[in-house]
């Protein structure tokens, strides 16, 4: 990858993740030939998906008491640890899939 391409494209692979689908639409409309900011746009797109099925899923376990908590706390928890990483990842300059979901990024094809 050029590093005018990752120059050109770390403010919106920041902006992919940070924001996630908004992000990722303000990426596809703006920098779509750019290669580094889209890889990281698809991250955070996927990012979203996982997160409104963890939010659906909220919904029915947090009628479990406890053990229902505890495991959205937990995965609530993973996924701020995996938008941390993302961020910092689409600043580093170099592609990096976002561990357990950067693998379904890839399949996106747009």
């Amino acid at each position: 990858m050029k590093n005018k391409d990752v120059e050109e494209g770390k403010v919106f692979a920041f902006l992919g993740i940070f924001l996630t689908i908004i992000g990722f639409l303000i990426v596809l409309l703006t920098k779509k030939d750019n290669k580094y900011a889209m890889f990281y746009a698809k991250q955070g797109l996927v990012l979203f998906i996982v997160y409104v099925i963890v939010a659906v899923a909220n919904m029915v376990l947090m009628f479990i008491p406890f053990l229902g908590w505890l495991i959205m706390f937990i995965l609530g928890i993973g996924l701020l640890i995996l938008w941390i990483i993302g961020i910092v990842y689409s600043l580093s300059g170099e592609e990096k899939e976002i561990p357990l979901i950067g693998s379904f990024a890839k399949k996106i094809h747009i």
